[in-house]
């Protein structure tokens, strides 16, 4: 009896999933804990192991099929003793058998006559139709509600009115051309919700890429985040003099064990502190409820070729900066390959976005649900700063933080920003 490989759900949200590659091919051998697939789910791509032995006997799902649901026999293995020929793919739920034909063909109904526009209205300017299109159109004379479009909801295209003469009506032709795609056939049911299409210049030279699963995520997530938290922004400035002194004081003595601090590092043990001494700022807005949290995990952006993923640092309050570092390195190094697990990037309390290696001077983040809050930090630069009634020239970074209105007053979110511009600018205080 062959085992079914299932699609697996690789983290506690993830429905469905894209088959990206197969690391073994039909006839290969596998043992427990071999790696068989990479599957990209809505977080990252990860690697999918095997659990039994046996030779794989049939791949039911080819490698790079999206929307696979998780439960979905991808593939077959085949036990000890059993012949991978003799394996079968399960049947699939039988189809009530077809009416028998009948002995002599009914004669087909006469077509309809074309309607006077293909596109359901004798006026043009209400015809749909790319920007390319119409201009084409109007240049040749050409009546767009006589044209049959073939592009997505009968849209008239470029194709559509190239090879069209001036004065025509749609032709016994051109509905069959038209029929090659279904949403030029009729019109979407009512009911559809079916996102609206974005519709662009054709004439400007592009190319279009699908979109990963990832980066579906995020388009989601951020409009959910936009569209259903009022953010509220406060911006401090933040004197890094000190802070540098002591990075380069914490370097020079970390050197023998191989560990070099970056500022973020030293930002992360800041945010992570000053969240556990302003708690009303560590929260969740749940509806009738305000989620509390005792312990800051603060949340990292990092950028990968798939797209912006957080890493979480747990604990930040209470671990050593040398720790956060080591931390961070490995799980960003991971998460650029696509490695990270589920539980390194699912949660978090607050989160921290950091800019300024692109030489950003200050900008606004979009706030990371369920979180209550999400730091945004600049690069920081050579400023004329007014130092104990004197101008000087200080080490500079604006800092920004978005806060969840619903949760957090914005004089808790000025007490949580004070708080942590007086760690940044005295942060012997921090890792004391």
């Amino acid at each position: 009896m062959p085992i079914e490989i299932k699609m697996p759900a690789l983290s506690p949200t993830m429905e469905e999933g894209t088959l990206a590659r197969w690391l073994v091919k039909e006839g290969d051998t596998v043992g427990s804990g071999d790696l068989m697939a990479e599957i990209e789910t809505d977080k990252a791509t990860m690697e999918f192991e095997a659990v039994d032995e046996g030779t794989i006997a049939k791949i039911l799902v080819a490698e790079g099929t999206d929307n696979v649901k998780v439960g979905t026999v991808i593939a077959l293995l085949a036990e000890e003793g059993e012949s991978a020929d003799e394996v079968e793919a399960p049947a699939s739920k039988a189809a009530p058998a077809p009416a028998p034909a009948p002995t002599e063909a009914a004669p087909a109904p006469a077509p309809a006559p074309a309607p006077v526009g293909a596109n359901g209205s004798g006026d043009s300017s209400r015809v749909k139709a790319s920007p390319l299109a119409r201009r084409i159109a109007a240049e040749k004379g050409i009546e767009l509600s006589a044209v049959a479009g073939t592009g997505p909801n009968g849209r008239i295209v470029k194709a559509d009115v190239e090879d069209a003469k001036p004065g025509a009506v749609a032709t016994k032709a051109e509905p069959e051309r038209a029929a090659q795609s279904p949403a030029a056939e009729a019109p979407a049911p009512a009911a559809s919700k079916a996102p609206a299409a974005v519709w662009y210049d054709e004439s400007i030279p592009h190319e279009t890429e699908k979109l990963s699963n990832i980066r579906k995520t995020i388009a989601r997530r951020l409009t959910e985040a936009k569209q259903t938290i009022p953010h509220i922004y406060l911006t401090v400035d933040v004197r890094l003099d000190a802070l540098l002194k002591l990075r380069a004081e914490l370097n020079a003595a970390l050197e023998p064990r191989g560990i070099k601090l970056s500022v973020n590092d030293l930002l992360i043990k800041a945010l992570g502190v000053a969240l556990v001494q302003t708690p009303k700022c560590n929260v969740t807005f749940a509806g009738d409820t305000l989620v509390k949290y005792t312990r800051a995990d603060v949340s990292v952006a990092v950028s990968t070729p798939s797209g912006l993923i957080t890493p979480i640092i747990r604990d930040a309050a209470n671990k050593s900066v040398s720790a956060i570092s080591g931390e961070m390195k490995e799980l960003a190094g991971r998460a650029k390959e696509n490695k990270l697990q589920p539980q390194e990037y699912q949660g978090g309390t607050a989160s921290l976005s950091n800019m300024g290696m692109y030489g950003i001077k200050q900008f606004d983040a979009v706030i990371n649900p369920p979180q209550g809050m999400i730091l945004a930090v600049g690069g920081g630069e050579k400023r004329p700063f007014v130092i104990d009634d004197a101008l000087s020239i200080a080490t500079v970074m604006s800092a920004t933080g978005s806060f969840d209105h619903r949760a957090i007053d914005g004089a808790d979110g000025a007490e949580l920003m004070k708080v942590f511009k007086e760690l940044v600018e005295a942060p012997i205080g921090m890792i004391a």
